[in-house]
């Protein structure tokens, strides 16, 4: 976390020196201070995106205040003071200040310029409370970025289609503001105002017992009885089903489903893409594999929180391993009978997608799989998805690498030195390959599981 703080305050750093010269080059006729005013409204937002997923209350320094004699209002302003000396608040000044003393040299008014960088500062701390605001108002349902998401496609929709030119209004307010610093009581007001809000709703839930009490809520069951076809690992399968289906952070492989699929209209549309061939593989890997890649990567720190249990039962490891193996090949089989209307791109990418389904049921369940053996790390199920790292370890990096650019330099290598069917038989062949020694591969595998058992036992249990 530290390095990452150095990186960007270098980056903003050198953003903040080479901004004036930079846009002085790419627009001779135009003044840089009225430019980057017309990109503040794209700074709010993408600012406002990554405080969502990675900024919080420091609420964990308040716990050991609640059982003291101090008032609840005193805890609150604490809190929301705390916040406000957060790195993402002062993160701006590493480019505002550099620019503006640019500005200064420039010979431009010096109380404009004081104004101004003040003013991005107040911007800063606006975003800062709102982004409580948000999370509170979203907090308790199923997909809690989805708000934020949707707020800001809404921002940026209606300033990219002219309905309301969000930027220009907002440039013109800030060159006002700096014309005549009186007006700095408008953002310090909405400031003012935002605080109060947080401050309601924080201290509505500044109770022990709020963060003890019981969340209740009503169960519903699915009808599994279609897995029983699969016989003696319909039980595993059920038990992964009804993980997918009732917990938070699992629930989210299959959210991603419908990311995976529309993720080859980000190409295929686009004339750039069309001539780049050797990129179909990877798509194809990637929208028929996206629940492969994405439940995969954490077998089996999806059973670290009873997995000491599941192995003291009279089990078969390899059962369970066949269970996992089912339900990716499942998903693979079913995204590209859902992926078939991308013929419409031509005929190509649909064979595309046909081998790279191929490729992940006979040789990417295997290579997940076996980075599962390595797999240390133990998930909370109930913690939310989005931006959760909880879990992540090198394997899951590295895997990326088998997984996705491997294919992609295999199906490559073969479309540049022959040609494109060659290159997709090459995919097929291979894959097929792995379902021909189907169990061969599951039980060497398994038996790197059974190597593995009790240091993973060991390390799910660390944290009880």
């Amino acid at each position: 976390m530290g390095f990452l703080a150095l990186y960007f305050m270098a980056t903003f750093l050198i953003l903040g020196v080479a901004l004036y010269p930079g846009l002085k080059k790419v627009y001779p006729e135009q003044d840089p201070f009225v430019i980057v005013n017309g990109f503040i409204f794209f700074w709010i937002l993408g600012d406002l995106m990554i405080r969502f997923f990675f900024q919080k209350l420091p609420v964990m320094s308040v716990k050991p205040l609640l059982t003291l004699p101090i008032k609840r209002s005193s805890v609150v302003n604490f809190v929301l003071g705390k916040s406000m000396l957060s790195f993402f608040n002062f993160l701006p000044l590493f480019a505002v200040i550099p620019f503006g003393v640019t500005l200064l040299v420039k010979n431009y008014d010096p109380t404009s310029v004081v104004t101004w960088m003040f003013l991005i500062l107040i911007i800063a701390l606006i975003n800062n409370f709102f982004n409580f605001i948000i999370e509170s108002l979203s907090a308790e349902t199923e997909l809690s970025f989805l708000p934020i998401i949707a707020l800001i496609a809404v921002l940026y929709g209606l300033n990219h289609f002219n309905i309301i030119n969000i930027s220009s209004i907002l440039s013109a307010g800030i060159i006002a503001i700096t014309k005549n610093p009186l007006l700095l009581i408008i953002p310090i007001g909405l400031l003012a105002l935002l605080y109060v809000f947080n401050f309601k709703i924080l201290r509505k839930k500044l109770f022990l017992d709020s963060s003890l009490k019981a969340k209740v809520q009503e169960v519903n069951a699915s009808n599994l009885e279609w897995t029983n076809k699969f016989g003696d690992i319909a039980p595993f399968m059920q038990l992964d089903l009804k993980l997918l289906w009732r917990n938070k952070r699992p629930k989210s492989s299959v959210w991603m489903l419908g990311l995976g699929l529309m993720y080859g209209l980000f190409f295929y549309p686009q004339p750039m893409y069309q001539d780049m061939v050797w990129l179909y593989a990877f798509i194809g890997i990637f929208v028929t594999g996206i629940f492969l890649i994405n439940f995969g990567q954490f077998i089996p720190a999806w059973d670290s929180g009873y997995y000491k249990l599941l192995m003291s039962q009279n089990i078969k490891y390899e059962q369970y391993l066949k269970s996992k193996y089912t339900l990716m090949t499942l998903s693979v089989i079913i995204l590209f009978v859902l992926s078939i209307p991308y013929v419409y791109f031509g005929w190509k990418i649909l064979l595309a997608h046909f081998a790279a389904a191929v490729y992940n049921v006979g040789v990417n369940t295997y290579v997940i799989l076996l980075g599962g053996s390595f797999n240390r790390k133990k998930i909370d199920l109930n913690q939310r998805a989005a931006f959760n790292f909880q879990g992540t370890g090198a394997v899951q990096w590295l895997i990326g690498l088998p997984l996705m650019l491997l294919p992609m330099a295999i199906f490559s290598a073969a479309y540049y030195i022959f040609n494109f069917e060659v290159g997709i038989a090459v995919l097929i062949v291979l894959g097929l390959l792995g379902i021909v020694f189907h169990q061969k591969l599951m039980t060497f595998i398994t038996g790197k599981y059974l190597d593995s058992k009790y240091k993973m036992i060991k390390a799910f249990s660390e944290d009880e």
